[in-house]
């Protein structure tokens, strides 16, 4: 944050206060408005946080109406079309893309901790067999606090160091056992030997009574759906995180907070919303009705998959994406997925109509990841513990970087009350 020396002046009931105003190295400029309520006895009210910077942060940087997304500066599209998903992780932990030898040791530290707990498929025996995986996960991301005591302490470096590589290692396993443990099949090991993606989909779709070879372009799909969905700013389940973090909690605990709040459908369940309405279309014939019901300004209808709150041009991620829903499809085939059928000529008639294009409604990343998880057998369930495995690293990278700036403090929102004044307590006999 630059000091440009700048300030704002707000008049009070013809006081004057001066904000000091600090400039980005992206991004808009802000108004410093930490000390108003000393000063001016008055708070600043935005609901949502819409037009709140609430932290400094390195990380990640979105400018919306150019179609933007860059992770310490490196643009989204270039990661995902030549990174992988690790080496992103790496970035977003520690700043800078990683040499040779520090990805192979990254990778390795990772690896030899994607195993859980024995004790912790205990666990899994607790809940129904039809609860929802973001269920699971939510009690048993928050239940590593109570195996893992030598990397709860958030003071100690090497002790946050250790949470961390045990949460982006041991995310997929759990989540796949919590796919398996709702199919009605036995939990798979991890393997040493395959990649992050291989080896989440072998843990997901495997079963012990024979091999299971992970095809490499569904491996390179999902490291895609995990490198796009890594971070992206402050969004509600990152500061969710940041919230619970800025309090103490253990890193495991911030996490299964950020998972909640990531199970809300006007957040994670994006990409099963969309593929809801894909099976609401139902076939082809009916895209040109759904499309109208779009255009419609009095119908409450809307295209799930397309347009986006931040991006006001395209979508970045969407771009990358679409080449591996096509190698999907290709590979796997749609001919008896109508579901799928729909989605590729819906792409095609709203790409084509002016109206789609002036409104710059064009497919996002939820629309294409929600078409590929389809295509290879993940059930809707499962398309936001797959978005919250992805996000872990976000999280805890925004986790770390708040423990590490001088400026934390507690969260604490404040509000605009509009309920009862000071008034005295009246016996229930005389109600």
């Amino acid at each position: 944050m630059t000091d440009t020396k700048r300030t704002a002046t707000l008049t009070i009931d013809g006081k004057s206060y001066d904000l000091p105003i600090y400039s980005p190295t992206a991004g808009p400029d802000v108004v410093d408005i930490r000390k108003l309520y000393a000063q001016a006895d008055v708070f600043t009210y935005d609901p949502g946080f819409t037009s709140t910077a609430a932290c400094d942060s390195t990380i990640t940087y979105i400018d919306g109406a150019k179609g933007e997304l860059l992770h310490r500066g490196y643009p989204i599209d270039q990661l995902a079309e030549k990174s992988h998903y690790l080496e992103v992780c790496f970035l977003l932990l520690y700043g800078e893309l990683p040499t040779a030898d520090e990805l192979l040791d990254f990778e390795n530290r990772v690896t030899r901790h994607t195993m859980v707990h024995e004790q912790m498929m205990n666990f899994f025996k607790g809940f129904r067999r039809d609860a929802h995986p973001m269920a699971i996960m939510t009690g048993v991301i928050g239940a590593m606090s109570a195996f893992y005591h030598d990397s709860l302490d958030i003071n100690d470096p090497q002790q946050r160091e250790v949470a961390q590589i045990r949460m982006i290692a041991k995310m997929p396993t759990i989540a796949a056992m919590a796919f398996q443990y709702a199919s009605g099949r036995p939990f798979v090991y991890p393997r040493n030997d395959l990649d992050y993606a291989s080896n989440f989909l072998r843990m997901c779709f495997s079963v012990p009574a024979e091999d299971y070879e992970v095809d490499p372009i569904l491996a390179r799909a999902m490291d895609r759906i995990f490198t796009l969905h890594a971070d992206h700013e402050q969004n509600a389940s990152t500061s969710t995180v940041r919230l619970a973090g800025s309090s103490g909690a253990n890193p495991f605990a911030c996490v299964a907070a950020g998972i909640a709040c990531l199970w809300g459908p006007a957040h994670g369940g994006a990409n099963q919303a969309c593929l809801e309405m894909l099976e609401e279309i139902g076939t082809v014939d009916r895209i040109p009705e759904f499309i109208a019901r779009a255009k419609d300004k009095n119908d409450p209808f809307r295209l799930m998959g397309f347009g986006h709150r931040v991006y006001k041009n395209f979508d970045p991620r969407a771009t990358v994406l679409k080449e591996s829903a096509d190698e999907v499809l290709d590979l796997m085939g749609i001919e008896n997925n109508p579901k799928l059928q729909v989605a590729k000529e819906l792409e095609k008639q709203a790409l084509g109509d002016p109206y789609f294009k002036e409104k710059k409604l064009f497919p996002n990343v939820d629309f294409y990841s929600g078409i590929i998880l389809e295509a290879m057998g993940f059930p809707t369930s499962m398309f936001t513990p797959i978005f919250a495995l992805s996000r872990t690293v976000g999280w805890i990278s925004q986790w770390k970087e708040m423990l590490d700036d001088p400026q934390l403090k507690i969260g604490r929102p404040r509000q605009l009350y509009h309920g009862e004044t000071m008034r005295d307590y009246v016996d229930v006999e005389k109600r």
